[in-house]
């Protein structure tokens, strides 16, 4: 990952899951749920930044409903939210 985010904190991982868990039930997110929960245990693990990366980008219409529930979603993700400026 180019940078790490300074917004990995145990509080605000588990109130994105909360969230998650309480209003967005699709099976689609559980992936994304257990990385957060793995997050929460070790908040700057690069490896599990990267997980969580790769897992968001591939949610497809998912992440709609995500920032729905946790708009600030976004801070998670060290770059590139959306993955738009990757080079291919």
């Amino acid at each position: 990952m180019s940078n790490t985010t300074d917004n990995m904190n145990v509080e605000y991982i588990d109130n994105a899951i909360q969230k998650l868990n309480t209003y967005a039930k699709e099976d689609s997110l559980q992936a994304l749920i257990s990385i957060l929960d793995a997050l929460k245990q070790d908040p700057h693990n690069e490896s599990l930044l990267e997980k969580l990366t790769d897992t968001w980008r591939n949610l497809g219409v998912y992440q709609g409903t995500v920032l729905t529930y946790v708009p600030d979603f976004y801070t998670f993700i060290p770059d590139d939210i959306f993955g738009d400026n990757l080079k291919k």
